[in-house]
């Protein structure tokens, strides 16, 4: 999903949309939207951010012990390694501060299925002084996408449903 080739289209529906940036926040897998746009190899077990600016390169927060997943990060993207709470605040505001980012995150959890960043990080991103809005547009085009292999599947599966019972 998120790949050097896709970065071009990303980032100009960003602009489009007047956001300064994306900001994707997963923590066990809870955060499918950012599971997906990453497909990261293995399993994450730590907080991470991974911000994908208006323009230039995306910048992932990981946590230090946890590098794994993030071996085939693109070298010419920046990685920022953290291992405590105050450093991983000081390096998510040096990030967003005095930006408009789209989270996964619904006002009054009007989408649920949408609603995927804890309460608790939102209010983290606003002190590091940004501001956070729906990521719900950009979810529908770059994520809610079906690849050829799955609209594929799917066509197939839609086949051999419709001739049951014939």
């Amino acid at each position: 999903m998120l790949q050097p080739e896709s970065l071009p289209a990303l980032q100009s529906a960003l602009g489009n949309a007047g956001l300064d940036g994306w900001l994707l926040y997963d923590f066990h897998g809870l955060n499918p939207v950012a599971v997906g746009m990453l497909e990261l190899p293995g399993m994450t077990t730590r907080r991470f951010f991974v911000y994908i600016p208006r323009s230039g390169p995306p910048v992932a927060i990981t946590h230090a012990i946890e590098q794994g997943p993030w071996l085939e990060w693109p070298a010419t993207w920046r990685k920022e390694k953290y291992s405590s709470w105050r450093v991983l605040e000081s390096q998510l505001a040096a990030l967003v501060k005095g930006k408009r980012v789209a989270m996964e995150y619904s006002a009054g959890d009007a989408v649920p299925y949408l609603d995927r960043v804890p309460a608790g990080v939102i209010e983290m991103v606003r002190n590091a002084g940004a501001t956070v809005v729906t990521s719900a547009d950009l979810v529908s085009q770059f994520y809610a996408v079906w690849s050829d292999d799955q609209r594929a599947s799917h066509e197939r599966a839609s086949r051999a449903v419709s001739t049951i019972g014939q």
